[in-house]
């Protein structure tokens, strides 16, 4: 019985061995369940963080296919308008050749011939609405002659209208 015993109080001594540990009845904190919890976190705000672009990045893309196609270079020549002030209104030159003068008591049939005379120009330099525009407008010309042609021109159908700065 004593062999018994003798086992009996090994086996206790190996199970509390076991279940205190050496620096007495202190709680032991389990680390493998925290480092688990703290890597899901990690992916999980790895995978939903939206990450800002750069600043400097603007996304583009290029037409080349349709500019290709069109056999047409990526810079185009603006055609340049000239305004210039008359007697009664207003002057309008297209290019060097076709002159359009627009009269301050009948704008409307100036502007109407000014449209027939720009798309004759656009089809003979084989151009497209889409082309630039320039307008060069002398600094005493009137304000209601310069918005009307840009307000026509607009209403053509052209958008890529700028002005030259003169001094």
């Amino acid at each position: 019985m004593k062999v018994f015993r003798d086992a009996k109080s090994s086996i206790q001594g190996v199970v509390s061995e076991c279940l205190f540990n050496s620096r007495g009845n202190a709680p032991v904190l389990r680390m493998a369940p925290m480092i688990d919890m703290i890597f899901l976190l990690l992916i999980f705000f790895l995978l939903t963080a939206r990450f800002r672009p750069r600043e400097n990045f603007l996304p583009m893309q290029l037409e080349i296919g349709s500019l290709a196609m069109a056999g047409r270079s990526a810079l185009v020549e603006p055609l340049t308008m000239y305004i210039s002030p008359a007697e009664d209104g207003c002057k309008v030159r297209l290019g060097r050749d076709l002159t359009v003068s627009i009269v301050g008591a009948e704008p409307e049939t100036g502007l109407d011939l000014m449209v027939d005379k720009l798309a004759l120009c656009l089809q003979q330099q084989k151009r497209i609405t889409s082309d630039p525009i320039e307008i060069v407008c002398d600094g005493t010309v009137e304000w209601q002659h310069l918005a009307g042609i840009y307000n026509v021109l607009f209403g053509m159908g052209i958008t890529n209208i700028t002005f030259r700065m003169t001094d």
